[in-house]
């Protein structure tokens, strides 16, 4: 299922929106800002927001009139195939109306919040009324080898007209509607063979790809290789439910390619577990098993992911660098329990704390995640968005600590969420995730999927309120000498003053650590006018935010703690008093440009 947004755009909506966030995980509540302010997300528009999540591909269950989402969306109606679904929802969460993408989870969406909000799905798809069932949407991991044929065989039904099923791999007990038989002017067929003229293909996802490859094969040749093992054995691309290989080729990308050409899920087996599936090889290699633990990788991998009841239906074929085998299961392979797939690691940056102000990357990230790792005042920022998922909460202090764990659950097969609050590179665990890797140098973590996604930064975050300090030449240093010796810092802010950078303190002060914020400050006095603007920012985006716009004079200590920022400018900084508004700037030259 695609992602969900729940929109809320009015107080009486409000509790039925939040009801039905809570009914779908990984959902996020949006809400018209002014009118429902406590949401993860924010809008100001709501045309411009519900076309954005709309051509994004986002799921969207409104809580509003009909007419609102027809008029926000006719615009953008152009392909009824790639539609993500759209939902219509009433005030008080009694009807339910499927508007677009019925076929691609609308219809399903509108049956299960039906039943948790007590409420009716106003289904209106002549399959799902009078037959119970879609043709074009079958069971998930199912595929429709003519889509165009299914409108057909759906009328003919509907017509009372009998239809001739015949089921040759495969568990079709789905099939219930009145009409399908022994005979019929149609034909509707499942099977895990390539389509036949004239008649309605469902393929079963019951087809198991076993690959093996040497390090960097090219994607072109395995794909290549799959699909002449596919047309030897006259089955289908549709019915493969999963390609499989052993676990030392969980980052192989020629394994990870052919998986998206097919569309399907890529999964791993230990050594062990392929070498379990020996007595069923029928091209056993000593010499593969003297470089991997097992006698075979491409026919025990899908061996193994076709299960138990399983049969190879053709041995391992060869290319210059790679290897293909071909298993049947005898039902339906479900890739969510087979294997294990490649473990992922995000490092996320969530921004100071307002969900407004985290990247659609990021909460991309945290719909799809297994588990969230973080300081636990950072998970809790997440609000709704851990919801479904696994916590696993750190203490402060505990870096490495939080970063190892997440390494640890990425290596069995989750994909990790590293939470982190501003930027993930920037004073942040990103840099800790590769440290780790490099000092370990563990085959497990290295075959991980390791990305890194900014967010908005504090000193970004500060600048903004203030108004735009950091326009130009800048720099960030932490006063925190817990991992840097003072010396090294004093020596940077010492640069940074005679270089005439603006400066972003990062941990001015803590509890204990109290001289070294009015150290810097003396250096930067013997560099710096008393005028110098200086901005302080404490819970940025946060509850209790505060901002303010001072002075070097001016600074007082004590407004300062372990939850500020202190932001100070170059020799050109200046503050601005126009009316109501006081902002402070750096110019960057424009005016003398100019001349």
């Amino acid at each position: 299922m695609t992602s969900i947004a729940v929109i809320a755009v009015s107080p009486a909506g409000e509790a039925v929106a939040r009801r039905i966030a809570a009914l779908l995980p990984g959902a996020r509540l949006h809400g018209r800002r002014g009118r429902v302010d406590a949401c993860d997300e924010p809008f100001d528009d709501t045309v411009s927001h519900l076309r954005r999540l709309f051509a994004a591909g986002t799921g969207i269950v409104g809580v509003c009139s009909a007419g609102i989402l027809i008029r926000a969306l006719a615009p953008l109606l152009n392909d009824k195939t790639a539609e993500p679904p759209v939902l219509a929802v009433s005030a008080d969460g009694a009807s339910l109306l499927p508007l677009l993408g019925g076929h691609h989870g609308a219809n399903r969406l509108a049956a299960v919040l039906a039943e948790g909000l007590g409420g009716h799905a106003a289904l209106t798809t002549a399959g799902d009324v009078a037959l119970g069932l879609a043709l074009d949407e079958p069971p998930a991991g199912w595929r429709v080898a003519n889509p165009e044929a299914a409108k057909a065989v759906a009328a003919a039904l509907l017509a009372g007209e009998p239809v001739r099923l015949t089921v040759e791999r495969g568990d079709a007990g789905w099939l219930t509607a009145p009409g399908l038989g022994d005979h019929g002017r149609l034909s509707l067929r499942v099977t895990d063979r390539l389509a036949m003229a004239g008649e309605l293909t469902l393929h079963p996802p019951v087809l198991a790809l076993g690959v093996g490859c040497e390090r960097d094969t090219d994607p072109a040749e395995l794909i290549a290789l799959a699909e002449q093992c596919l047309a030897e054995a006259g089955l289908a691309a549709g019915a493969v439910a999963c390609v499989a290989s052993l676990e030392l080729k969980a980052d192989e990308p020629a394994v990870h390619a052919l998986a998206a050409h097919l569309g399907v899920a890529a999964r791993f087996f230990t050594a062990a577990a392929l070498e379990a599936e020996f007595p069923r090889l029928a091209t056993p290699s000593a010499v593969v098993f003297r470089e991997t633990g097992c006698h075979g990788v491409a026919e025990g991998a899908a061996l193994a992911a076709a299960g138990a009841a399983g049969q190879l239906l053709l041995a391992k074929r060869k290319s210059a660098r790679a290897t293909c085998a071909i298993a049947g299961a005898a039902s339906a392979i479900d890739p969510a329990r087979t294997g294990r797939r490649r473990g992922r690691l995000s490092v996320i940056g969530i921004g100071p704390g307002d969900a407004a102000w985290r990247t659609n990357e990021v909460d991309r990230i945290l719909a799809e995640a297994t588990d969230l790792v973080g300081y636990r005042l950072y998970l809790d920022l997440l609000g709704s968005a851990v919801d479904g998922k696994a916590r696993h909460d750190g203490a402060m202090g505990a870096e490495e600590d939080r970063t190892r764990q997440a390494l640890d659950l990425a290596a069995e097969g989750r994909h990790v969420a590293l939470v982190c609050s501003g930027d993930a590179g920037i004073y942040a665990l990103a840099t800790l995730v590769f440290e780790l890797m490099e000092r370990e140098n563990r085959p497990d973590w290295n075959r991980l999927e390791i990305t890194v996604s900014p967010g908005v930064s504090a000193l970004q975050a500060a600048s903004a309120r203030a108004g735009a300090m950091i326009n130009h030449d800048f720099c960030t240093i932490s006063l925190s000498d817990l991992l840097t010796p003072w010396p090294v810092i004093e020596a940077r802010v010492r640069a940074a003053a005679e270089g005439d950078f603006v400066i972003a303190f990062y941990n001015p002060v803590s509890l204990r650590r109290r001289r070294q914020l009015p150290e810097a400050l003396a250096i930067l006095a013997a560099h710096r006018p008393p005028a110098t603007p200086v901005v302080i920012a404490r819970n940025l985006g946060r509850p209790g935010e505060v901002v303010r716009i001072t002075t070097l004079a001016g600074l007082d200590l004590a407004e300062i703690d372990m939850l500020t920022i202190v932001l100070v400018g170059n020799s050109e900084t200046r503050i601005m008093e126009r009316g109501q508004q006081r902002r402070v700037f750096t110019p960057r030259g424009y005016a003398g440009k100019q001349r």
